[in-house]
């Protein structure tokens, strides 16, 4: 019999059989996480057939929620930053994203807070961060702040259109382009210093450092090895953050029905067992239940390293264009909860950090361990971004706790005490830090390297694609097209990276390089080509 599944509608989910070989010419997605969903928008938008499988029961795929005590809790991505990218994704398709799906921004952008009783908040409002820095470590901070903050946002505004909307660029090729942009911002790439590196010459309060070294761990990194680039994350998340009402899942089922209703079938708990290739090109895909599917082009929303470990066929093991860059980012034990909070007023994004920030990525990288006294990051569920947000004091609330760990999920096994052990440690520095989680074990659920690796397999649990350590981490990256002509890729694992709005990008990007290459091949002008419907000019007022 084949496999049952369910086909997505633009307002509910149906069960329907998969029993027919597919043919015609469309382009198969495979994986619904926000790249895939992505890809198979653009291409919809522009009459392309789509056909999207995805072995999770649910679309979204690192964007999900876990249930505890009966309540569903955001075990994703929490932060939504660049609301352009889905703004103009929703626009092209003759639709708006706040038709689909409410976002509001958020006042305060995070709460931080230090073993030795202070607290620090940054704000939407740059000049309220500033008098807030001032009044935390004094004037001198707050105008190397000020400093900081204007050359992150300098080099985003170089990068974007010069690195974020090339389809893989090099070295070089971003040195000529960025010189083109802004003569004087090949010097803010300085290749050579390490992230920690150029904060200690920007700020001397070790908590600045601390916590804008934070910016790192965005692409599953160590700031003591990421490129000095990654202070542009700074800018990002300065030119805005959003909440999704109802849960960041939302905007991937707000990505799903936009994609159902410009035609895309979409077909959750159906597993692509296998690519499929003839004559040195790609001709669809194999599922678990047997069908071939007929396409002349498929989209890859899976890791990089699955395509290499020849999850999908040998044949297609060494179609990358590059070999995937070795070492990997960072995975979690996370930790959905619904419990009380009790001893200092959280917001939705909270920071608690370590007494020896160093220390914690040695354990990670170096010893392959959990660590001794992580920094915990509390994104508080039920709570908006506005500085005077106070606890309940007779409810639960959801919220999720995260620590950083090795993404070594496929070679050891996290046991039940180990768990309970590094619970017992989060729940030590926020009692440090002078908060209290009054959380009942019924009401917890973690996951480990080890669940986020059979979710995502040949990844160890990484969860940000391979390591972002070394001046040319961003160059390893795989680019959109393989060596497999009709075979592209899409995901954090790709380029642009990580994060939730570039694996977006990487998606359109995919797309986009696919219209090209099929307008090349017809020699026809008729079909959109790569640039112009990914990123916005950087002159049309301030990136989100």
């Amino acid at each position: 019999m084949a496999s049952q599944t369910r086909t997505i509608d633009a307002n509910t989910y149906s069960r329907r059989r998969l029993s027919v070989v597919m043919r015609g010419e469309r382009t198969v997605v495979v994986g619904a996480g926000v790249a895939g969903l992505s890809a198979a928008i653009t291409l919809a938008s522009r009459g392309r057939p789509v056909v999207l499988f995805e072995t999770a029961e649910n679309p979204g795929g690192k964007m999900r929620q876990v249930e505890v005590a009966g309540q569903l809790i955001d075990a994703g991505p929490t932060v939504l930053t660049m609301r352009w990218v889905f703004e103009r994704m929703f626009e092209e398709a003759g639709l708006q994203l706040d038709t689909f799906v409410t976002t509001r921004p958020m006042e305060v952008l995070c709460r931080h807070f230090w073993q030795d009783g202070s607290q620090l908040d940054l704000f939407a409002d740059r000049k309220r961060s500033y008098d807030a820095i001032a009044a935390f470590a004094g004037a001198a901070e707050a105008n190397r702040y000020r400093a900081f903050a204007s050359q992150a946002e300098r080099l985003y505004r170089a990068l974007e259109p010069t690195f974020i909307d090339a389809t893989q660029p090099n070295a070089v090729s971003l040195a000529m382009r960025m010189s083109r942009v802004d003569v004087g911002s090949l010097t803010l790439l300085n290749p050579t210093a390490s992230l920690w590196q150029t904060l200690c010459r920007r700020f001397t309060d070790p908590r600045l450092r601390q916590l804008f070294a934070r910016y790192a761990t965005y692409s599953g990194a160590s700031p003591y090895e990421a490129a000095s680039t990654l202070m542009l994350i700074a800018h990002a998340e300065q030119a805005g953050v959003w909440t999704v009402e109802g849960g960041m899942y939302e905007l991937a089922r707000a990505m799903a029905r936009l994609a159902t209703s410009l035609g895309v079938e979409i077909h959750t708990g159906c597993k692509v067992q296998s690519l499929l290739e003839s004559g040195g090109k790609i001709s669809g895909v194999k599922l678990a239940n047997g069908d071939e599917i007929a396409a002349n082009a498929v989209v890859l929303n899976a890791d990089a390293a699955a395509l290499s470990a020849g999850l999908f066929g040998d044949a297609f093991k060494n179609s990358l264009a590059s070999e995937v860059r070795p070492g990997r980012s960072l995975s979690a034990l996370a930790t959905a909860i619904v419990g009380r909070a009790r001893g200092r007023p959280l917001v939705r994004h909270n920071v608690f950090f370590s007494t020896d920030y160093k220390s914690e990525f040695t354990d990670i990288f170096r010893a392959g361990k959990l660590p001794h006294e992580p920094t915990v990051y509390l994104c508080a569920q039920d709570r908006r971004g506005t500085a005077r947000t106070l606890p309940p004091s007779d409810s639960d609330e959801r919220a999720l706790v995260l620590v950083n760990a090795p993404a070594d999920g496929d070679r050891r096994n996290y046991s039940e005490a180990e768990i309970e052990e590094c619970w017992e440690r989060t729940q030590a520095v926020l009692r440090r830090c002078n908060l209290e989680l009054d959380v009942e074990a019924a009401n917890r659920r973690t996951e480990t390297p080890n669940t986020f690796h059979k979710l995502f397999p040949a990844t160890g649990g990484a969860l940000y694609g391979r390591s972002s350590h070394g001046w040319d981490a961003a160059f390893q990256r795989p680019g959109n097209r393989t060596l497999i002509p009709g075979l592209y890729l899409a995901g954090g694992s790709v380029h642009p990276g990580a994060g939730v709005p570039m694996a977006a990008l990487s998606g359109r990007q995919a797309a986009a390089s696919l219209l090209a290459d099929l307008a090349s091949t017809r020699r026809s002008h008729q079909v959109a080509t790569s640039g112009g419907i990914l990123m916005r000019s950087a002159t049309t007022g301030t990136t989100d």
